[in-house]
Protein backbone atom coordinates (compact mmCIF):
# COMPACT_ATOMS: atom_id res chain seq x y z
CA UNK A 1 0.00 0.00 0.00
CA UNK A 2 1.33 3.41 -0.99
CA UNK A 3 1.03 6.76 0.79
CA UNK A 4 1.28 8.77 -2.44
CA UNK A 5 -0.33 8.92 -5.86
CA UNK A 6 1.41 8.46 -9.21
CA UNK A 7 0.32 9.73 -12.60
CA UNK A 8 1.71 10.93 -15.92
CA UNK A 9 1.55 14.47 -17.29
CA UNK A 10 2.56 14.76 -20.94
CA UNK A 11 4.42 11.46 -20.60
CA UNK A 12 6.37 12.30 -17.44
CA UNK A 13 5.67 10.66 -14.09
CA UNK A 14 4.63 12.76 -11.09
CA UNK A 15 4.24 11.71 -7.47
CA UNK A 16 2.19 13.60 -4.91
CA UNK A 17 1.70 12.85 -1.23
CA UNK A 18 0.30 14.40 1.94
CA UNK A 19 -2.16 17.27 1.84
CA UNK A 20 -1.02 18.20 -1.68
CA UNK A 21 -2.98 15.18 -2.95
CA UNK A 22 -6.22 17.01 -2.18
CA UNK A 23 -5.44 19.93 -4.53
CA UNK A 24 -7.33 20.28 -7.79
CA UNK A 25 -5.65 19.12 -10.96
CA UNK A 26 -5.95 22.58 -12.54
CA UNK A 27 -4.12 24.25 -9.65
CA UNK A 28 -1.43 21.59 -9.66
CA UNK A 29 -0.88 22.00 -13.39
CA UNK A 30 -0.61 25.77 -13.18
CA UNK A 31 1.31 26.30 -9.94
CA UNK A 32 3.37 23.15 -9.56
CA UNK A 33 3.99 21.99 -13.11
CA UNK A 34 3.96 25.40 -14.80
CA UNK A 35 1.47 24.20 -17.44
CA UNK A 36 -0.28 27.56 -17.52
CA UNK A 37 -2.09 26.87 -20.77
CA UNK A 38 -4.72 25.26 -18.57
CA UNK A 39 -6.91 28.20 -17.59
CA UNK A 40 -9.16 28.52 -14.55
CA UNK A 41 -12.36 30.50 -15.00
CA UNK A 42 -15.57 29.08 -13.56
CA UNK A 43 -14.22 26.33 -11.25
CA UNK A 44 -17.56 24.58 -11.71
CA UNK A 45 -16.93 22.49 -14.82
CA UNK A 46 -19.10 24.80 -16.94
CA UNK A 47 -16.76 26.70 -19.25
CA UNK A 48 -14.12 24.19 -20.41
CA UNK A 49 -11.15 26.58 -20.19
CA UNK A 50 -9.39 24.05 -17.95
CA UNK A 51 -9.95 21.07 -20.28
CA UNK A 52 -7.26 18.39 -20.35
CA UNK A 53 -7.17 14.86 -21.75
CA UNK A 54 -7.08 11.90 -19.41
CA UNK A 55 -6.67 8.16 -19.91
CA UNK A 56 -7.53 5.55 -17.31
CA UNK A 57 -6.61 1.88 -17.27
CA UNK A 58 -5.04 2.01 -20.72
CA UNK A 59 -8.28 3.20 -22.34
CA UNK A 60 -8.76 6.10 -24.73
CA UNK A 61 -7.92 9.72 -23.97
CA UNK A 62 -11.01 11.74 -23.11
CA UNK A 63 -11.58 15.40 -22.29
CA UNK A 64 -12.38 16.34 -18.68
CA UNK A 65 -12.57 19.53 -16.62
CA UNK A 66 -9.43 19.69 -14.49
CA UNK A 67 -10.86 22.33 -12.14
CA UNK A 68 -13.20 19.84 -10.43
CA UNK A 69 -10.84 16.86 -10.31
CA UNK A 70 -8.82 16.27 -7.13
CA UNK A 71 -5.35 14.85 -7.63
CA UNK A 72 -6.14 11.93 -5.34
CA UNK A 73 -8.71 10.71 -7.88
CA UNK A 74 -6.09 10.40 -10.60
CA UNK A 75 -3.75 7.66 -9.40
CA UNK A 76 -2.48 5.68 -12.39
CA UNK A 77 -3.86 8.02 -15.04
CA UNK A 78 -2.14 9.66 -17.99
CA UNK A 79 -2.91 13.37 -18.46
CA UNK A 80 -2.17 15.53 -21.49
CA UNK A 81 -2.40 19.33 -21.39
CA UNK A 82 -2.46 21.83 -24.23
CA UNK A 83 1.33 22.04 -23.93
CA UNK A 84 1.52 18.34 -24.77
CA UNK A 85 -0.62 18.63 -27.90
CA UNK A 86 2.27 19.98 -29.97
CA UNK A 87 4.71 17.52 -31.56
CA UNK A 88 8.40 18.45 -31.46
CA UNK A 89 7.50 22.12 -31.37
CA UNK A 90 5.19 21.92 -34.41
CA UNK A 91 1.58 22.91 -34.07
CA UNK A 92 -1.04 20.20 -33.97
CA UNK A 93 -3.37 20.42 -37.01
CA UNK A 94 -6.12 21.60 -34.66
CA UNK A 95 -3.92 24.47 -33.47
CA UNK A 96 -2.95 25.35 -37.02
CA UNK A 97 -6.60 25.36 -38.12
CA UNK A 98 -7.53 27.67 -35.25
CA UNK A 99 -4.86 30.11 -36.45
CA UNK A 100 -5.87 29.91 -40.10
CA UNK A 101 -9.59 30.27 -39.36
CA UNK A 102 -9.12 33.05 -36.78
CA UNK A 103 -10.68 30.91 -34.07
CA UNK A 104 -9.26 32.96 -31.18
CA UNK A 105 -9.62 36.54 -30.04
CA UNK A 106 -8.72 37.12 -26.39
CA UNK A 107 -7.36 33.56 -26.33
CA UNK A 108 -8.34 32.74 -22.77
CA UNK A 109 -10.70 29.92 -23.71
CA UNK A 110 -8.63 28.79 -26.69
CA UNK A 111 -6.45 26.13 -24.97
CA UNK A 112 -9.55 24.37 -23.69
CA UNK A 113 -11.11 24.40 -27.16
CA UNK A 114 -7.92 23.01 -28.68
CA UNK A 115 -7.71 20.14 -26.21
CA UNK A 116 -11.40 19.27 -26.60
CA UNK A 117 -11.07 19.49 -30.38
CA UNK A 118 -8.00 17.24 -30.37
CA UNK A 119 -10.10 14.64 -28.54
CA UNK A 120 -12.54 14.63 -31.47
CA UNK A 121 -9.79 13.32 -33.76
CA UNK A 122 -8.55 10.52 -31.53
CA UNK A 123 -10.74 7.97 -33.32
CA UNK A 124 -11.86 9.67 -36.53
CA UNK A 125 -10.34 11.36 -39.58
CA UNK A 126 -13.11 13.85 -40.29
CA UNK A 127 -15.89 15.53 -38.33
CA UNK A 128 -19.20 17.04 -39.39
CA UNK A 129 -20.80 20.13 -37.88
CA UNK A 130 -23.03 18.20 -35.49
CA UNK A 131 -20.06 16.24 -34.19
CA UNK A 132 -18.18 19.49 -33.58
CA UNK A 133 -21.08 21.20 -31.86
CA UNK A 134 -21.68 18.17 -29.63
CA UNK A 135 -17.99 17.71 -28.87
CA UNK A 136 -17.48 21.36 -27.93
CA UNK A 137 -20.67 21.78 -25.89
CA UNK A 138 -18.62 22.13 -22.72
CA UNK A 139 -16.41 24.94 -24.03
CA UNK A 140 -17.62 28.53 -23.82
CA UNK A 141 -16.23 31.47 -25.77
CA UNK A 142 -17.14 35.08 -25.05
CA UNK A 143 -15.54 36.63 -28.14
CA UNK A 144 -15.77 34.81 -31.46
CA UNK A 145 -19.39 33.73 -31.69
CA UNK A 146 -18.18 30.13 -32.33
CA UNK A 147 -18.42 30.22 -36.12
CA UNK A 148 -14.65 30.41 -36.77
CA UNK A 149 -14.05 27.72 -34.14
CA UNK A 150 -16.47 25.36 -35.88
CA UNK A 151 -14.86 26.19 -39.23
CA UNK A 152 -11.47 25.38 -37.75
CA UNK A 153 -12.59 21.92 -36.63
CA UNK A 154 -14.17 21.21 -40.02
CA UNK A 155 -10.94 22.23 -41.75
CA UNK A 156 -8.78 19.70 -39.88
CA UNK A 157 -7.54 16.69 -41.82
CA UNK A 158 -7.67 14.14 -39.04
CA UNK A 159 -5.92 11.52 -41.15
CA UNK A 160 -2.71 13.51 -40.87
CA UNK A 161 -3.26 14.55 -37.26
CA UNK A 162 -1.02 12.83 -34.71
CA UNK A 163 -3.14 10.81 -32.30
CA UNK A 164 -2.54 11.68 -28.66
CA UNK A 165 -2.63 8.03 -27.64
CA UNK A 166 0.11 7.26 -30.16
CA UNK A 167 2.30 10.10 -28.93
CA UNK A 168 1.77 9.20 -25.29
CA UNK A 169 1.55 5.40 -25.16
CA UNK A 170 3.09 5.28 -21.69
CA UNK A 171 1.09 3.74 -18.89
CA UNK A 172 1.84 3.53 -15.20
CA UNK A 173 1.46 0.53 -12.91
CA UNK A 174 -0.76 1.72 -10.09
CA UNK A 175 -2.76 -1.35 -9.16
CA UNK A 176 -1.87 -1.29 -5.47
CA UNK A 177 -3.98 0.43 -2.83
CA UNK A 178 -3.38 4.05 -1.80
CA UNK A 179 -3.95 5.46 1.68
CA UNK A 180 -3.20 9.09 2.54
CA UNK A 181 -3.65 10.64 5.98
CA UNK A 182 -2.63 14.30 6.21
CA UNK A 183 -3.70 17.09 8.54
CA UNK A 184 -6.88 15.36 9.60
CA UNK A 185 -7.94 14.42 6.06
CA UNK A 186 -7.97 10.88 4.74
CA UNK A 187 -8.07 9.36 1.29
CA UNK A 188 -8.32 5.67 0.50
CA UNK A 189 -8.33 3.85 -2.84
CA UNK A 190 -8.68 0.15 -1.96
CA UNK A 191 -8.33 -2.88 -4.20
CA UNK A 192 -11.15 -4.91 -2.59
CA UNK A 193 -14.77 -4.11 -1.88
CA UNK A 194 -14.30 -5.46 1.65
CA UNK A 195 -11.63 -2.86 2.37
CA UNK A 196 -13.84 -0.14 0.88
CA UNK A 197 -16.75 -1.11 3.15
CA UNK A 198 -14.48 -1.22 6.18
CA UNK A 199 -13.06 2.25 5.50
CA UNK A 200 -16.52 3.75 4.95
CA UNK A 201 -17.78 2.10 8.14
CA UNK A 202 -14.89 3.44 10.21
CA UNK A 203 -15.06 7.00 8.88
CA UNK A 204 -18.20 8.98 9.56
CA UNK A 205 -19.24 11.38 6.79
CA UNK A 206 -17.04 9.56 4.30
CA UNK A 207 -17.47 10.92 0.77
CA UNK A 208 -17.13 8.62 -2.22
CA UNK A 209 -15.40 10.43 -5.08
CA UNK A 210 -15.56 8.84 -8.49
CA UNK A 211 -16.31 11.39 -11.16
CA UNK A 212 -16.23 14.23 -8.66
CA UNK A 213 -18.37 16.45 -10.86
CA UNK A 214 -20.48 17.54 -7.89
CA UNK A 215 -17.96 17.14 -5.09
CA UNK A 216 -15.44 19.25 -7.00
CA UNK A 217 -17.95 22.10 -7.21
CA UNK A 218 -18.69 21.82 -3.48
CA UNK A 219 -14.95 22.08 -2.75
CA UNK A 220 -14.44 25.11 -4.97
CA UNK A 221 -17.65 27.01 -4.29
CA UNK A 222 -18.82 25.94 -0.84
CA UNK A 223 -15.47 25.46 0.90
CA UNK A 224 -16.43 21.82 1.41
CA UNK A 225 -13.82 19.63 3.09
CA UNK A 226 -14.46 15.92 3.33
CA UNK A 227 -12.79 14.42 6.41
CA UNK A 228 -12.52 11.13 4.52
CA UNK A 229 -12.64 10.43 0.79
CA UNK A 230 -13.04 6.99 -0.77
CA UNK A 231 -12.32 6.09 -4.39
CA UNK A 232 -13.62 2.90 -6.01
CA UNK A 233 -11.48 3.33 -9.13
CA UNK A 234 -9.27 0.30 -8.40
CA UNK A 235 -12.21 -2.08 -8.05
CA UNK A 236 -12.20 -3.42 -11.61
CA UNK A 237 -15.35 -5.47 -11.06
CA UNK A 238 -17.28 -2.19 -10.89
CA UNK A 239 -16.20 -1.23 -14.43
CA UNK A 240 -18.58 -3.67 -16.15
CA UNK A 241 -21.55 -2.74 -18.29
CA UNK A 242 -23.45 -5.68 -19.79
CA UNK A 243 -26.83 -6.98 -20.92
CA UNK A 244 -28.78 -8.89 -18.30
CA UNK A 245 -32.21 -10.41 -19.03
CA UNK A 246 -33.79 -7.47 -20.81
CA UNK A 247 -31.88 -4.93 -18.75
CA UNK A 248 -28.48 -3.27 -18.68
CA UNK A 249 -26.26 -3.83 -15.65
CA UNK A 250 -24.10 -0.78 -14.95
CA UNK A 251 -21.19 -0.90 -12.50
CA UNK A 252 -20.47 1.97 -10.14
CA UNK A 253 -17.40 3.04 -12.12
CA UNK A 254 -19.13 3.19 -15.52
CA UNK A 255 -19.08 6.72 -16.86
CA UNK A 256 -22.11 8.49 -18.24
CA UNK A 257 -20.38 8.56 -21.62
CA UNK A 258 -20.05 4.78 -21.72
CA UNK A 259 -23.63 4.33 -20.50
CA UNK A 260 -24.87 6.77 -23.13
CA UNK A 261 -23.05 4.85 -25.87
CA UNK A 262 -24.49 1.55 -24.61
CA UNK A 263 -28.13 2.67 -24.71
CA UNK A 264 -28.15 4.56 -28.00
CA UNK A 265 -30.17 1.89 -29.82
CA UNK A 266 -31.66 0.07 -26.83
CA UNK A 267 -33.14 2.97 -24.82
CA UNK A 268 -33.29 5.85 -27.32
CA UNK A 269 -35.48 8.06 -25.10
CA UNK A 270 -32.94 7.97 -22.28
CA UNK A 271 -30.11 8.37 -24.78
CA UNK A 272 -31.62 11.67 -25.93
CA UNK A 273 -31.77 12.89 -22.33
CA UNK A 274 -28.16 11.90 -21.70
CA UNK A 275 -27.16 13.59 -24.94
CA UNK A 276 -28.08 16.93 -23.36
CA UNK A 277 -27.33 15.86 -19.77
CA UNK A 278 -24.06 17.77 -19.71
CA UNK A 279 -20.87 18.46 -21.60
CA UNK A 280 -18.56 15.66 -22.76
CA UNK A 281 -16.11 16.75 -20.05
CA UNK A 282 -18.78 16.08 -17.41
CA UNK A 283 -20.01 12.79 -18.87
CA UNK A 284 -16.45 11.53 -19.34
CA UNK A 285 -15.90 11.84 -15.58
CA UNK A 286 -19.31 11.42 -13.95
CA UNK A 287 -21.00 8.06 -13.41
CA UNK A 288 -24.58 6.83 -13.54
CA UNK A 289 -24.36 5.51 -9.98
CA UNK A 290 -22.98 8.87 -8.89
CA UNK A 291 -26.00 10.62 -10.40
CA UNK A 292 -28.21 8.28 -8.37
CA UNK A 293 -26.26 8.46 -5.12
CA UNK A 294 -25.98 12.25 -5.26
CA UNK A 295 -29.69 12.31 -4.48
CA UNK A 296 -30.62 15.47 -6.35
CA UNK A 297 -34.37 15.69 -7.06
CA UNK A 298 -33.49 17.04 -10.51
CA UNK A 299 -31.12 14.23 -11.47
CA UNK A 300 -31.85 13.75 -15.16
CA UNK A 301 -31.56 9.96 -15.17
CA UNK A 302 -33.85 9.35 -12.19
CA UNK A 303 -37.33 9.63 -13.78
CA UNK A 304 -36.51 6.87 -16.26
CA UNK A 305 -35.00 4.70 -13.52
CA UNK A 306 -38.22 5.11 -11.53
CA UNK A 307 -40.67 4.23 -14.32
CA UNK A 308 -38.52 1.32 -15.52
CA UNK A 309 -38.31 -0.27 -12.04
CA UNK A 310 -34.52 -0.10 -11.94
CA UNK A 311 -32.83 -1.50 -8.86
CA UNK A 312 -29.57 -1.04 -7.00
CA UNK A 313 -27.08 -3.58 -5.73
CA UNK A 314 -25.64 -2.45 -2.40
CA UNK A 315 -22.64 -3.98 -0.64
CA UNK A 316 -22.28 -3.60 3.11
CA UNK A 317 -20.98 -5.17 6.26
CA UNK A 318 -23.90 -7.61 6.24
CA UNK A 319 -23.34 -8.66 2.64
CA UNK A 320 -25.12 -7.82 -0.61
CA UNK A 321 -28.71 -6.63 -0.89
CA UNK A 322 -30.90 -5.09 -3.58
CA UNK A 323 -33.11 -2.01 -3.33
CA UNK A 324 -35.54 -0.65 -5.95
CA UNK A 325 -34.53 2.84 -6.99
CA UNK A 326 -37.98 4.18 -6.12
CA UNK A 327 -37.50 3.03 -2.51
CA UNK A 328 -33.92 4.23 -2.17
CA UNK A 329 -34.76 7.85 -1.30
CA UNK A 330 -36.15 8.48 2.18
CA UNK A 331 -36.07 12.28 1.99
CA UNK A 332 -33.89 15.06 0.61
CA UNK A 333 -30.35 13.60 0.50
CA UNK A 334 -31.52 10.75 2.73
CA UNK A 335 -31.01 7.21 1.47
CA UNK A 336 -31.65 3.58 2.31
CA UNK A 337 -27.98 3.14 3.24
CA UNK A 338 -26.26 2.00 6.38
CA UNK A 339 -22.96 3.55 7.43
CA UNK A 340 -20.66 1.24 5.48
CA UNK A 341 -22.96 0.61 2.51
CA UNK A 342 -21.73 1.20 -1.04
CA UNK A 343 -23.85 1.15 -4.20
CA UNK A 344 -21.95 -1.21 -6.49
CA UNK A 345 -24.21 -1.27 -9.56
CA UNK A 346 -27.61 -0.36 -10.98
CA UNK A 347 -29.70 -2.61 -13.19
CA UNK A 348 -31.66 -0.60 -15.77
CA UNK A 349 -34.57 -2.39 -17.49
CA UNK A 350 -35.25 -1.66 -21.16
CA UNK A 351 -38.78 -0.22 -21.44
CA UNK A 352 -40.73 -1.16 -24.56
CA UNK A 353 -44.05 0.50 -23.64
CA UNK A 354 -45.18 3.95 -24.75
CA UNK A 355 -42.61 6.21 -23.12
CA UNK A 356 -41.53 9.84 -23.14
CA UNK A 357 -38.89 11.64 -21.08
CA UNK A 358 -38.73 15.39 -20.58
CA UNK A 359 -35.98 17.76 -19.45
CA UNK A 360 -37.11 21.36 -18.97
CA UNK A 361 -34.24 23.85 -18.69
CA UNK A 362 -33.42 27.37 -19.79
CA UNK A 363 -30.71 26.17 -22.19
CA UNK A 364 -30.80 23.01 -24.25
CA UNK A 365 -27.20 22.05 -23.52
CA UNK A 366 -25.08 22.20 -20.40
CA UNK A 367 -27.83 23.28 -18.04
CA UNK A 368 -29.42 22.02 -14.85
CA UNK A 369 -33.07 21.06 -15.19
CA UNK A 370 -35.93 23.01 -13.69
CA UNK A 371 -38.26 20.01 -14.09
CA UNK A 372 -37.69 16.47 -15.30
CA UNK A 373 -40.33 13.87 -16.05
CA UNK A 374 -40.98 10.36 -17.31
CA UNK A 375 -44.38 9.08 -18.47
CA UNK A 376 -44.87 5.40 -19.31
CA UNK A 377 -48.09 3.78 -20.49
CA UNK A 378 -49.02 0.17 -21.18
CA UNK A 379 -51.58 0.48 -23.95
CA UNK A 380 -54.06 -1.93 -25.47
CA UNK A 381 -55.05 0.03 -28.53
CA UNK A 382 -56.07 3.34 -26.97
CA UNK A 383 -56.99 1.86 -23.60
CA UNK A 384 -54.47 2.53 -20.80
CA UNK A 385 -53.79 -0.75 -19.00
CA UNK A 386 -51.21 0.77 -16.61
CA UNK A 387 -49.60 4.19 -16.12
CA UNK A 388 -46.41 5.41 -14.51
CA UNK A 389 -45.90 9.16 -14.06
CA UNK A 390 -42.74 10.45 -12.36
CA UNK A 391 -41.65 14.08 -11.92
CA UNK A 392 -38.38 15.54 -10.69
CA UNK A 393 -37.61 19.07 -9.55
CA UNK A 394 -41.04 19.48 -7.98
CA UNK A 395 -40.32 18.37 -4.40
CA UNK A 396 -37.51 17.25 -2.10
CA UNK A 397 -37.22 13.93 -3.94
CA UNK A 398 -38.27 12.55 -7.30
CA UNK A 399 -42.01 11.89 -7.05
CA UNK A 400 -44.19 9.14 -8.44
CA UNK A 401 -47.66 10.64 -8.90
CA UNK A 402 -50.03 7.97 -7.59
CA UNK A 403 -53.31 9.88 -8.02
CA UNK A 404 -52.44 10.84 -11.58
CA UNK A 405 -51.60 7.23 -12.39
CA UNK A 406 -54.87 6.05 -10.86
CA UNK A 407 -56.83 8.56 -12.93
CA UNK A 408 -55.26 7.38 -16.19
CA UNK A 409 -55.42 3.63 -15.59
CA UNK A 410 -58.25 1.76 -17.27
CA UNK A 411 -59.44 4.66 -19.42
CA UNK A 412 -59.29 5.56 -23.09
CA UNK A 413 -56.35 7.81 -23.91
CA UNK A 414 -58.09 11.03 -24.93
CA UNK A 415 -56.77 14.58 -24.87
CA UNK A 416 -59.45 15.54 -22.35
CA UNK A 417 -58.28 12.80 -20.02
CA UNK A 418 -54.67 13.97 -20.19
CA UNK A 419 -55.68 17.58 -19.62
CA UNK A 420 -57.48 16.47 -16.48
CA UNK A 421 -54.44 14.35 -15.52
CA UNK A 422 -52.26 17.44 -15.84
CA UNK A 423 -54.42 19.29 -13.33
CA UNK A 424 -54.25 16.36 -10.93
CA UNK A 425 -50.48 16.12 -11.37
CA UNK A 426 -50.00 19.78 -10.44
CA UNK A 427 -51.99 19.16 -7.25
CA UNK A 428 -49.68 16.31 -6.19
CA UNK A 429 -46.44 18.27 -6.14
CA UNK A 430 -44.83 20.84 -3.82
CA UNK A 431 -42.33 22.81 -5.91
CA UNK A 432 -40.27 25.73 -4.66
CA UNK A 433 -39.00 28.89 -6.34
CA UNK A 434 -35.29 29.12 -7.11
CA UNK A 435 -32.94 30.47 -9.77
CA UNK A 436 -34.15 27.91 -12.31
CA UNK A 437 -37.84 28.73 -12.04
CA UNK A 438 -40.63 29.90 -9.81
CA UNK A 439 -43.10 27.68 -7.99
CA UNK A 440 -45.89 28.80 -10.33
CA UNK A 441 -43.73 28.06 -13.37
CA UNK A 442 -43.10 24.51 -12.19
CA UNK A 443 -46.78 23.99 -11.40
CA UNK A 444 -47.71 25.07 -14.90
CA UNK A 445 -45.09 22.78 -16.46
CA UNK A 446 -46.38 19.88 -14.39
CA UNK A 447 -49.87 20.51 -15.70
CA UNK A 448 -48.78 20.98 -19.32
CA UNK A 449 -46.59 17.87 -19.60
CA UNK A 450 -49.48 15.40 -19.57
CA UNK A 451 -51.35 16.86 -22.57
CA UNK A 452 -47.99 17.37 -24.26
CA UNK A 453 -47.33 13.65 -23.83
CA UNK A 454 -50.68 12.92 -25.48
CA UNK A 455 -49.73 15.04 -28.49
CA UNK A 456 -46.17 13.63 -28.64
CA UNK A 457 -46.98 9.94 -28.25
CA UNK A 458 -50.67 9.22 -28.83
CA UNK A 459 -52.22 12.01 -30.89
CA UNK A 460 -54.74 10.95 -33.51
CA UNK A 461 -53.39 7.46 -34.13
Amino acid sequence: MRDHIRFLINGREHRVSGSDAFATLSNYLRYDVGATGTKIVCEEGDCGACTVLIRRNGGEFRAINSCIQALCQLDGTSIVTVEGIKLDGALHPVQDAMVQCHGAQCGYCTPGFIVAMAALFENRDRVDERCVRDGLTGNLCRCTGYEPIIKAALAVDGASAPRVHERYPQTIDANDAVAIDANGRKFFAPTTIEDAIRFKSENENCTIVQGGTDVGVWVNKRAFTAPAMLSLAKLSELNAIRDEDGAISVGANVTLTDFENAIRERIPELYEILHVFGAPQIKNAGTLVGNIANGSPIGDTLPYLFVSDAWLEIAGARGMRTVPVNRFYKGYKQFDLERGDIVTRVVVPIVRDALKLYKISRRRDLDISAVTAAIRLQLDGRRIEAARVVYGGVGPVVLQLARTEELLTGKEATLALFEEAGRVASSEITPISDVRGSRDYRLQIAQNLLPKFWHDVIGDR
